[in-house]
């Protein structure tokens, strides 16, 4: 009922049989065999000269560690490490070092405060005083990045409405870091805020 009709039911019915189209060209070679395609494969699993292996695997490395460092020096996208990549990344990295943050100068605070508690006598009270000032450098800091983290969430919402996770906590750990040893290099100036 559904079904094709036969050929003899459609002369009978009146209507010339249809031909088909001219045969379709095949793929012009014949499918290869299994057998040939896995022994142009085959390869040792290890290799026959393991000198030779070694030294092209350590050059290699060599080369994409060069790229890596180049690419940090420089900015580049393409190879930098995957936690430093992507355009929040970016743009948070210049707001962090368009501004001066007191996080950077923590290290030094905390080495000269260890310097003059050995120079200035345990009993003194002028041992109190340094400890207090320290105790205020590190509470300047915490209110700094904490402001940063803010003004880093805000920015990259406006600017991209929304924020990839961890970048906030990216932009303040670069703020804690000397600006000269920041890596990537910072590739904006101070005051140079992006837009």
């Amino acid at each position: 009922m559904f079904g094709r009709k036969n050929g003899s039911a459609a002369e009978s019915a009146g209507q010339p049989e249809e031909q088909p189209a001219a045969p379709l060209a095949g793929k012009g070679a014949p499918t290869p065999r299994r057998k040939d395609q896995e022994a142009a494969r085959r390869r040792p699993i290890v290799p026959t000269d393991r000198k030779a292996s070694k030294a092209v695997e350590r050059q290699a490395a060599a080369e994409e560690r060069a790229r890596t460092r180049r690419a940090l020096e420089t900015g580049d996208e393409r190879y930098l490490p995957y936690k430093d990549r992507g355009e929040q990344k970016r743009f948070t990295r210049d707001v962090v070092d368009a501004r001066f943050n007191v996080g950077e100068y923590l290290m030094f605070a905390a080495l000269a405060f260890v310097v003059i508690s050995f120079v200035v006598p345990q009993a003194s009270e002028a041992q109190f005083y340094i400890l207090i000032a320290f105790w205020v450098v590190f509470a300047l800091v915490i209110f700094d990045t904490f402001w940063l983290s803010r003004q880093i969430k805000k920015r990259l919402t406006a600017k991209f409405r929304e924020v990839e996770r961890g970048t906030v906590w990216y932009g303040a750990m670069r703020a804690l870091q000397f600006r000269p040893l920041r890596l990537p290099k910072p590739q904006v100036t101070r005051g140079q805020y992006p837009s």
